[in-house]
């Protein structure tokens, strides 16, 4: 082999291995440090609204827990997702809706889970609980449009839900909603905080602008308060039904993100 044809098959081997270590490195810098995800829903709604973002996760690797805690009282619930937490046997991101950030907050001190994920969520301190938290909102906020207690259990106005829970999801499906939901108990309402994870744990926030649920001014304060990493969209209290792909993109890069020991 004379001179030019070594040179040229050193060069050709040489991109060759640059080209590998290249694409080699950038696919380790984008697996993500944690496979399990955890997902907590909030109040007047069940797990299966979770279905979009649960099912771009699985597409994209992850392993996926639905809890159906029954919103009856807040430790009632943690204590759900704790199991829930056990059975993924490795590091998890603990993600909540709505009240589902009382509930991961409270038990994200578990000792399995890697990183908070709040999808405009309500992130409350030591004994806080929801209720203290919405219990003086800002001039001109949106007031959910809440009823009862009724045996212990609040409901939404089936005629406002719509509008203050689902604006941007389909009529029929905003309808259906409104005729399923799932009576929320005062007790979870109320239920304070002990130790919030949030103090001990990364953690990620979904602003979302168009919110009559939890205001825009409310999560950014609690967002801030709690440290976390934010990412900003408009759209509803049901965001995670009606763009279940921004959603999944957070938690995906709180997944890539948090460092695991």
């Amino acid at each position: 082999m004379n001179l030019n044809a070594r040179n040229s098959l050193r060069g050709r081997l040489m991109s060759a291995t640059l080209l590998a270590l290249t694409l080699g490195g950038s696919a380790l810098a984008q697996a993500p440090a944690v496979k399990n995800v955890v997902l907590v829903h909030g109040g007047f709604v069940d797990g299966s609204g979770w279905r979009g973002v649960y099912d771009i996760l699985k597409k994209d690797g992850f392993k996926v827990s639905v809890v159906q805690n029954p919103t009856i009282t807040l430790a009632g619930d943690a204590a759900a997702t704790k199991q829930a937490i056990d059975a993924m046997g490795g590091p998890v991101i603990l993600v909540g809706h709505s009240y589902g950030g009382a509930v991961i907050t409270e038990s994200g001190t578990h000792p399995g889970v890697a990183a908070l994920v709040y999808i405009t969520a309500f992130a409350p301190d030591a004994g806080e609980s929801v209720n203290t938290l919405i219990s003086n909102p800002a001039p001109g906020a949106p007031v959910p449009p809440i009823v009862g207690p009724t045996n212990g259990f609040l409901g939404l106005d089936k005629a406002k839900f719509a509008a203050s829970f689902a604006g941007d999801v389909d009529k029929k499906t905003a309808a259906f909603m409104a005729d399923s939901q799932v009576p929320w108990g005062v007790e979870a309402l109320g239920g304070t905080i002990s130790t919030p994870a949030w103090k001990s744990k990364p953690s990620w926030y979904l602003l979302v602008t168009d919110d009559k649920m939890i205001p825009i001014g409310a999560q950014r304060a609690m967002s801030k308060r709690a440290g976390s990493t934010t990412s900003e969209v408009p759209g509803s209290h049901s965001i995670y039904i009606s763009n279940p792909k921004a959603v999944a993109a957070l938690i995906e890069k709180a997944a890539r993100t948090v460092k695991v020991p």
